[in-house]
This record gives structure tokens, C-alpha cells and sequence, in this order.
């Protein structure tokens, strides 16, 4: 029996939840002799260390920041004695990128991706009334067939080097929180919802998968107000007068699933769903049948010290620079975020694009140049003795995500791949498999799209006819015909929209990415790149182009913030094409935005 739940931890009259969140024991493996030296049993020697975090930037000395291989933490944790007769189970909201988990020596689980949760049923195994050792070796080296794609290096000095593909920092640690479960044997695994609007309100179509045969009920409170209910694992809860969930104003019900065997109650899970509906129709995004452009930003879970560690007061400082700029929309670039996110963008009605983490999917470290896209040269990455592996893991990763957020009313639509290199021949059948996976186990059917790196053109890339709307990574005036050539990128930019629009079929394009690094504190007159002068001007650029088009019904802005990346020659100390600094304040390009996204109606370019 399948007990593999990735429902979010919540206390119920069934269930308990404790946060094994805090400083824990950790210690590098760089010969990887941990498991046969049986450090499951109890580390040699540990530092603290806290979860959540990235381990890197605590650390003074550059080896320990930069380390690569095998690395453990351990915790201790204790099981009251009154949860005997429940399943005790661990879970890890994330665990980057290979994890192996052992409680009190012996091995429980074991996970592939650094993006998702995963938990470990362990009732044969925890001792009751007293503490148990939790151990977790994890492992943050990158290869080809993993999600993200990078590569493993090794230094003349035998040191190992993470070589991603991708232009953001190989954080890695246990990023989000862990909690120790107490759950009944028979329970609710999942339930998903699907929202239809009708003349007297809304409907609910709603499943409930549990693990037994017991009576199920569902319930939606209007705050303590029942205003629908019905019975048996699949049905329809009508609500009279439903209040929509919507941008900006959200309205969330209370969702109670129980399992009944009698009068008493089994399982009792509990959720806030919102009511919307999202679609596609004539060329235009529809929540709730009305026009919606969307405007706002590609982030990423990137702070200061605690790397890519769910912090809750940087997430709520992102949504209030989000509501202050005028944003009604963000792409979890590159990875599914902490779930957290998620929570607060239904509470604060933000609509979010969903990415799996498929990025750094071409034979270059300098994918963000496109180096090897356009010119002739067939790198042919699906068609690698990796691509099975790949692709495998690739749909684990999707299978997960969907099924962790699918219920969420701020999730919109789901990004399939990152600006994959997408020339090839064997780039058809690798896309249509996720697409067609995406569509069948999403039970809303949300749009799928995925971000077409620069380069990749209406007439050469063979994957875009497979998205449901069309979403374009452009750097013109930037990596291409910068400074006093963007007169010249303008030019080629339309020339290239020109030609999208002769394959759009009536799909809605949207920009997932367009930006121009920028050091906040260069100022000049007249502009030079990297000033936030130009970056305003390149925007300005940009958005002189966005509006000449109809078919555009979206700008996300690539970067949200600053942000950490590998070193180089490219990059000073991270990513600098924030409109924000790292530390959350205003680059210029802030107030700009601010002005056009408060002036911008809601339903921009939806007129037929």
C-alpha cells in the first residue's frame, strides 16, 4: 500500500504536527565513508547548523562555501508515547538535491530533486517515549540527468566543483522545513478541487483519495458559515453566492475532508481553498471569465546568508514590494518555491506561473547566452545516452509539483522546461510526453507553457507548438546590440515578433524574462550600461515594444531582486538585474515600474 502523501502538515482532531526545525548536527563527507563508518549511528565530529538554510554563505573559509560531495546533518527528536497506534511519519519540505534519510540507524527513505517534499513513514522504527536520531546524508554534486542539469568538476588539488548549467547559485542544505507527523492508519493522501461558475453561484467538483474504505464527507466553511457539503470520495459542492477568489482580492473558503466510521471521526484534514476559474480564450488570459494581463516578475528563493532557506520575513517583505510596485503575477524560475509562497499568493491574490526545475537543459555553463543556439550547430541534447534518465526524472518532478500545488488558486499555469535547447530532432517527442503528463494529471487543466531561450525562433524551435501560450526569455539590448546598438535591438526585436505572430494561432505570448544587469550604485549621464540609467532605458525600449502588440498579455521582468550566482567574469558577485537590490530596496527601475503597472488596467489589451 501506497501511503506517499504530499499533502501540506496540518493539526486536525486526527493529526499531529511538530517542527523538528532548529539547529542540527552537521558534518562533510568529502571521502563519502559516512554510510559504511556508520555515521548513521551518530557523526564523529559535527558543527551546528541551521534548518532551515543553505549551508554555504555561513561559512568564512572558501572551501566550505564552494564544497561539493556528501554532507550530513542529524537532529534528535522525540515521540510522546500517546501517538502509539498512529503512522509516524517525517517530512521534508525539501532536501537539496540527493537525500538518503535514516532514524535511529536504519534507512527510511531516499529522494531524487532538491525541489520538492518527500516523507518517510517510520512506526516500525521510532522508539515511543523517549528520543530518536534523525539522520540525513545528502549530496549536492550535478550531472546531466538530474533537475537542474549541470556538471561535476574536480580541481587539481582533488577538490569537487559543482559546474551548473544554469545562471543561479548551487544552493544546498535542507531549505525548507522538516515536521514530525503523527497520522491516523486509515487517512486522507490527497484531494483535489475544480471550480465551474454558475448563473446561482459556483460548483466544486471535488476527489478525495484516502487509504481505506471508510465513509467520506466534505465540507466549505464561509469563515465558521457551512455553506456547501456532500458526501463520498468524489462529488460537487454547490455554493450559492460564491465570493471568487480574484487579483488582489482573494477570498478563501475552509475545506474539511473527514473519514467517518460511525459517529466517530477517523481523519480530519483541513485546507483554504479559493474559487476561480482560469482559462484561455481568443488570445487573452480569463480568471473568473474576465481579462486579465499579467505584469510582475521571474524570482528566485535567493537571500542573504540563509541562500535559498525559506526565511517567512523575506517572503513577506517580497509581497509587500510586490503590492507596492504594482505586480499581480510571478514565475516560480526554476524550481518549485516553499509552499509557504503558495499560501501567502492565495491569501494575497497573486497569480503564479509554476516551473519545474528543468533549466541548464544545453551543453553550455553559459546557457543564459544562448551560445550554441541559432547557429547551425545541433547539440542535440535530447537525444543524449542521459535523456531516458532525464526524462524520468523529469516527470517525477512534474508528477510532484502538480501534485502538491494543484488546489492552489494563485497557481495559474505550469511551466514545463526553462529554456531548454529545443533545435534538435529529438526535442518533439521529450516535450510532448511532459505536456500531455501536465494536461492529465492537472484536474483543472491549466495552461502549459515553458520559457523559449533567446535565439530559439518561430521558425527553428521545434517544442513551442506544444504550449498553450508562448513565453519568451528576449535580451535584446542587452546580451545583443547593447548601449548605442538598441536602436538596432528594437528593430531586430520586432523583426522577431513579426514572425511570432505568424504562429501564434490565436495563443497569448507573455515575456517570462527581459532585464539589463545593473549595479545600483552607477549613475551617468548620458548612460552606459550597467547604469540604472540604461537599465531604464532598456526598459522603456521594451515596453515601447510589448505595447505595439496585442498579442502580448504579459511582462514578468527578469530579476524580482539581485541574486546570487557562480563566479565570473559575467556576473559581479550574483546576478544584477534586479529591479530590487538583494536586500530588498528600490533600484530606480522600481519607480518606473510602479508607474506603469499602477496606471496599466487590469484587463490592458482586453478589448476584442
Amino acid at each position: 500500500m501506497n501511503n506517499k502523501s504530499l499533502l501540506y502538515p496540518v493539526v486536525s482532531t486526527s493529526r499531529r504536527v511538530v517542527s523538528l526545525d532548529g539547529m542540527w548536527r552537521f558534518s562533510f563527507d568529502a571521502k563519502s565513508e559516512g554510510v559504511e563508518a556508520n555515521w548513521a549511528n551518530g557523526l564523529p565530529e559535527s558543527i551546528s547548523m541551521p534548518v532551515p538554510a543553505s549551508f554555504c554563505d555561513f561559512f568564512t573559509d572558501k572551501e566550505s562555501r564552494e564544497y561539493c560531495g556528501d554532507f550530513w546533518y542529524e537532529t534528535d527528536f522525540f515521540v510522546p508515547g500517546e501517538w502509539s497506534g498512529k503512522d509516524i511519519a517525517i517530512r521534508f519540505g525539501s532536501a537539496t538535491h540527493h537525500a538518503r534519510v535514516f532514524v535511529n540507524g536504519v534507512e527510511v527513505a531516499q529522494h531524487e530533486g532538491g525541489f520538492l517534499p518527500f516523507d518517510a513513514v517510520v512506526t516500525d522504527i521510532v522508539r515511543y517515549n523517549q528520543f530518536n536520531r534523525l539522520s540525513v546524508l545528502l549530496n549536492n554534486e550535478l550531472n546531466e540527468h538530474m533537475l537542474p542539469a549541470g556538471n561535476t568538476t574536480v580541481l587539481s588539488n582533488g577538490k569537487k566543483v559543482a559546474a551548473p548549467y544554469f545562471d543561479f547559485y548551487n544552493y544546498a542544505g535542507i531549505h525548507r522545513p522538516v515536521k514530525l507527523m503523527a497520522l491516523p492508519t486509515e487517512r486522507i493522501l490527497d484531494y483535489s478541487v475544480k471550480h465551474r461558475l454558475t448563473a446561482e453561484g459556483a460548483e466544486v467538483d471535488y476527489t478525495v483519495t484516502t487509504n481505506g474504505d471508510h465513509e467520506v464527507t466534505v465540507e466549505l466553511y464561509d469563515g465558521t458559515t457551512k455553506v456547501a457539503e456532500a458526501t463520498g470520495k468524489e462529488g460537487t459542492l454547490v455554493v450559492k453566492d460564491a465570493k471568487l477568489w480574484n487579483v488582489h482580492a482573494a477570498y478563501l473558503y475552509n475545506i474539511v475532508i473527514r473519514i467517518h466510521d460511525g459517529s466517530a471521526v477517523v481523519d480530519e484534514y483541513t485546507e483554504k481553498v479559493g474559487i476561480r476559474t482560469f482559462e484561455i480564450k481568443d488570445g487573452h488570459f480569463l480568471l473568473n471569465g474576465k481579462p486579465v494581463y499579467l505584469r510582475g516578475f521571474g524570482k528566485h528563493e535567493d537571500a542573504d546568508i540563509r541562500g535559498r532557506g525559506l526565511d517567512l520575513a523575506t517572503v513577506k517583505r517580497d509581497y509587500e514590494l510586490m503590492k507596492w510596485i504594482g505586480a499581480n503575477c510571478f514565475r516560480t524560475s526554476h524550481y518549485p518555491y516553499a509552499e509557504e509562497l503558495y499560501q501567502m499568493a492565495d491569501e494575497e491574490g497573486f497569480l503564479i506561473i509554476d516551473e519545474v526545475p528543468a533549466v541548464g537543459f544545453m551543453e553550455s555553463t553559459m546557457n543564459f547566452l544562448a551560445a550554441n543556439q541559432g547557429n547551425g550547430k545541433k547539440v542535440g541534447w535530447f537525444e543524449k545516452e542521459t535523456t531516458p534518465q532525464l526524462l524520468a526524472n523529469h516527470k517525477d518532478a512534474l508528477t510532484d509539483m502538480i501534485g502538491r500545488d494543484k488546489n492552489h488558486a494563485s497557481v495559474i499555469a505550469w511551466s514545463i522546461l526553462n529554456e531548454p535547447q529545443c533545435t534538435s530532432e529529438g526535442t518533439e517527442a521529450y516535450f510532448k510526453t511532459l505536456f500531455d503528463l501536465a494536461h492529465e494529471l492537472d484536474p483543472q487543466k491549466r495552461p502549459r507553457t515553458y520559457a523559449v531561450v533567446m535565439m530559439s525562433l518561430p521558425n527553428n524551435s521545434k517544442g513551442q507548438q506544444f504550449a498553450d501560450f508562448i513565453s519568451l526569455n528576449r535580451y535584446y539590448g542587452w546580451y545583443v546590440m547593447g548601449g548605442m546598438g538598441i536602436v538596432d535591438a528594437e528593430a531586430a526585436f520586432r523583426k522577431e515578433m513579426n514572425g511570432w505572430a505568424q504562429v501564434l494561432n490565436g495563443r497569448p505570448m507573455i515575456f517570462t524574462e527581459y532585464g539589463a544587469d545593473t549595479m545600483p550604485s552607477e549613475h551617468k549621464l548620458p548612460s552606459v550600461m550597467w547604469s540604472q540609467e540604461y537599465q531604464n532605458e532598456y526598459l522603456d525600449m521594451n515596453h515601447n515594444v510589448f505595447d505595439s502588440y496585442d498579442f502580448v498579455q504579459g511582462e514578468l521582468v527578469w530579476n524580482f531582486a539581485d541574486f546570487q550566482t557562480t563566479e565570473g567574469i559575467l556576473r559581479v558577485n550574483g546576478n544584477k538585474k534586479g529591479i530590487f537590490t538583494r536586500q530588498r530596496q528600490p533600484k530606480d527601475a522600481a519607480f518606473l515600474f510602479r508607474a506603469r503597472w499602477t496606471s496599466l488596467p487590469l484587463d490592458y489589451k482586453g478589448n476584442q
